[in-house]
Formats: C-alpha cells, sequence, structure tokens
C-alpha cells in the first residue's frame, strides 16, 4: 500500500514538473515571438516613416514657404527653374533675354533692397504701405523681378506672380548642387554626394578587403596559437574605438601627411576618408573571416595535403572556398560601416559637395551631409525632407549591394555544384 502512494506521488510529481515544462517553454516561445514580432514591426514602421518623409520633398517647391516671386506683366519669361532663380539673385544672369524674353537688364527687389527705390517713411512704421508700394515699384519696372512673403503682395496685383519651380526626381537625382540654405531657390542636387559616397566607400573597401584577408588567413592558417591569442583581441578591440577617435587621428596625422605628400593646398580629401575608412573596417573584416576560415573542417585540409597539395593550394583551394559565405559576410559588414560613417568621414573628407574627379579632392558624402545638417533644418519643412530623400538613397544602395553580393554568392555556388 505505502508503494503504490509512493509511486503514485512520484508519478504525480514527474507529470507536474513537465507540465511545468511545458507551461516555461511556451512562455519563452511567447516571449520570442513577441520579441521578433515587435523588432520586425519597429523596422517596417522606420523604413515607413523614412519613405514617408522623404518622398514629401517631391511635393515641396524649392522656395521658402509662403513667398514668391513677381516680375512686370510685360514680362514674357512665365516660368523659372530653381537653378535660374539662384543664377539671378546671384547676379549670374543679369539680362532677361538670356532666360527668353526680352532684352532688358534684371533688377532685383526684396526686402533688403526695397529701400533703394522708397524711403522707410514711404512704407509706413508697421510696413502697412508695403504691399501698394511694392505694386507701384514693379508696375514701374519692366524688368523687374520681386521676392516677398505672400502677405506682402497685394490682392489686387499689377504684376505676374511666377508659377512656384517643384523639386522633382530627375533634378534632385541629376542636380550638381547642394545648396539648401540658399535663398530664394534652394538647391537640392545630391549627384555630388552619392558619387562622393560611392567614391569613398569602395575605395576603403579596395583598401580594406585584400589585407583583412590577408591578415585572417595568416591568423587561421599561419600563426602560432600564442601570437593568434595575442593578436586577436587586440584586433578585436579596435572595432571598439568610437569613429570620432578615428577622425581625429586622421585630422591630427593622416591629413597633414597627405597635404605635404602631394603638395597639395588641403590635406582633407577623399584619399584620407578611404584609408581612415579602411582602417575602421580592417577589424570587422580580420574578426569574421578569421572566424569563418577557422570552421573549415580539419578533415578536408588533411584530405587535400594527402593527395599531394601544397599548404598555400590547400588554404587558396580548400580553405577560402569552404569558408566564401562568412568572407563574404566580412565584406557586407565592412562595406556597411564604409557606407554608414559619419563622424569619421565629416572630419576628414573637406565636406565640399563637388563632384569628386580624383582621389586628392574635397568631397562629401551622405552620411556625414545628414549628420551635419539634421540638426538644423527645420522639422517638417523642405531641407528636413530633402535630408531623409538622402537616407532613402543611403537605403536603396545599401540594399542594392547586399542583393549584388548574394547574387554574387549563389551564382558562385551554383558554378562550384
Amino acid at each position: 500500500m505505502v508503494c503504490q502512494l509512493c509511486f503514485r506521488l512520484h508519478r504525480y510529481n514527474i507529470l507536474k514538473v513537465k507540465k511545468f515544462r511545458k507551461y516555461t517553454e511556451k512562455s519563452f516561445e511567447g516571449v520570442l515571438f513577441a520579441s521578433s514580432t515587435i523588432t520586425s514591426i519597429t523596422v517596417l514602421l522606420i523604413v515607413f516613416f523614412l519613405f514617408k518623409e522623404g518622398l514629401g520633398l517631391f511635393n515641396s517647391t524649392s522656395y521658402e514657404p509662403n513667398h514668391s516671386l513677381a516680375i512686370h506683366k510685360s514680362n514674357t519669361v512665365t516660368k523659372l527653374n530653381s537653378r535660374q532663380v539662384k543664377d539671378i539673385f546671384d547676379q549670374q544672369i543679369t539680362n532677361w533675354k538670356t532666360l527668353g524674353g526680352k532684352n532688358d537688364t534684371i533688377l532685383l527687389l526684396t526686402l533688403s533692397e526695397i529701400t533703394n527705390y522708397c524711403s522707410e517713411e514711404e512704407l509706413g512704421p508697421e510696413y502697412e504701405y508695403m504691399p501698394a508700394k511694392i505694386d507701384s515699384i514693379v508696375a514701374a519696372n519692366t524688368g523687374i523681378i520681386a521676392y516677398f512673403p505672400d502677405q506682402y503682395f497685394p490682392k489686387k496685383f499689377s504684376g505676374t506672380l511666377l508659377n512656384q519651380d517643384r523639386v522633382t526626381l530627375s533634378n534632385f537625382i541629376a542636380g550638381r548642387e547642394w545648396i539648401p540654405t540658399a535663398t530664394p531657390a534652394a538647391q537640392y542636387g545630391v549627384l555630388p554626394l552619392i558619387l562622393g559616397t560611392l567614391w569613398v566607400s569602395f575605395g576603403a573597401i579596395l583598401l580594406a578587403l585584400p589585407i583583412g584577408l590577408a591578415v585572417a588567413i595568416y591568423l587561421a592558417e599561419v600563426a602560432n596559437i600564442k601570437l593568434r591569442n595575442f593578436l586577436k583581441p587586440v584586433i578585436e578591440l579596435l572595432a571598439g574605438i568610437p569613429s570620432v577617435v578615428y577622425g581625429f587621428f586622421g585630422l591630427v596625422v593622416l591629413v597633414p601627411f597627405i597635404r605635404n605628400t602631394f603638395n597639395l593646398p588641403v590635406g582633407e580629401t577623399a584619399l584620407a576618408g578611404m584609408i581612415i575608412l579602411a582602417i575602421m573596417a580592417l577589424p570587422t573584416i580580420i574578426t569574421i573571416s578569421e572566424d569563418a576560415l577557422r570552421t573549415t573542417p580539419t578533415s578536408l585540409k588533411e584530405a587535400s595535403l594527402a593527395l599531394g597539395a601544397s599548404r598555400w593550394q590547400t588554404m587558396t583551394r580548400v580553405t577560402i572556398p569552404y569558408s566564401m559565405s562568412g568572407i563574404t559576410a566580412a565584406s557586407i559588414l565592412g562595406i556597411g560601416r564604409a557606407m554608414g560613417e559619419t563622424m569619421a568621414v565629416l572630419m576628414v573628407t573637406g565636406n565640399a559637395s563637388v563632384i569628386p574627379t580624383t582621389i586628392l579632392e574635397p568631397v562629401r558624402t551622405i552620411p556625414a551631409t545628414i549628420a551635419a545638417e539634421l540638426g538644423e533644418a527645420p522639422f517638417g519643412g523642405v531641407h528636413f525632407k530633402a535630408l531623409f530623400s538622402l537616407a532613402i538613397i543611403l537605403f536603396i544602395i545599401t540594399l542594392v549591394f547586399n542583393l549584388m553580393v548574394d547574387f554574387v554568392k549563389n551564382r558562385r555556388k551554383q558554378m562550384m555544384s
């Protein structure tokens, strides 16, 4: 009787433990599912917000909000793009004939220049007579172009209000000037920023990838255990150094070296950015590639050596092909670090929005532009939306590159199989 009670009690305890484990496993599964779901939704919401803000740029004008341009009613010019407006107010275009109008000198009328046409007393103590005065000045000068807030144009304006030029995708991508604070027409041309980003990033990878792979092969296949155990933590420690430290090193050491070596007026060049980004990407490439190389089964290496292959042939024909997926992952992470870096690049590349022709010229990258200007851009304004559009371009560039790497990797697997 006692034995039966003990047996039943033991069985009950076992069932209770199994039930508790079952509930515990279900709870852990629920937590993991919830965390993965929340993470996925958060990423999707971030991407949605990015595209929502960025694509809003193409419904905006390049002028300041609630401002308009006006000309004399006899002027045959009906529309000006933002580049033409900028050239007019920079006095690079001084005659309407250049823009397809009459042979007439262009006269500028703005808030700061209206006193050239009338006295401050004529405008009134509270500028209450300004709308009438603007109307009379525009009516009296056939070559004038006026730029004022909309509130200063009278309802029965005798001149012609120009159609406002909107930012288009083609002008945004192919534009050669990035001057978001230009008045009255800001310039949102991202071609120099795209080329600067690609120029610096791919140059850095061309420097970092061969060196990183060579160091990884040395640590995994050549170096003895003591040397590997010493170098591996040191290299991994380099990945934890803040990017501003790398930028400060480049600004103090590398930039003067490049300036003196190539006899340049300034040392903040694309070459400086390439070298700094290559140094920053090396720890990631070396660590991941070395881990991938060391996962190659010993049996494959021994089989290769047994067939008469040399140590170098074994590394190039067996170890590296077997570890190609890990090396590819290291390359992707290294390029991602190079393309997304901000502070170090901002400090050593000169931050000049020009189309690069050589690596010895200053450049400006997309991440550096976003980091430098986002804090000063009015929230929800055209400049703010333009920076989000830059982030979309950077996202697309990174995505396309990752897809290309995956395609090459899958194609290689198919060819090997």
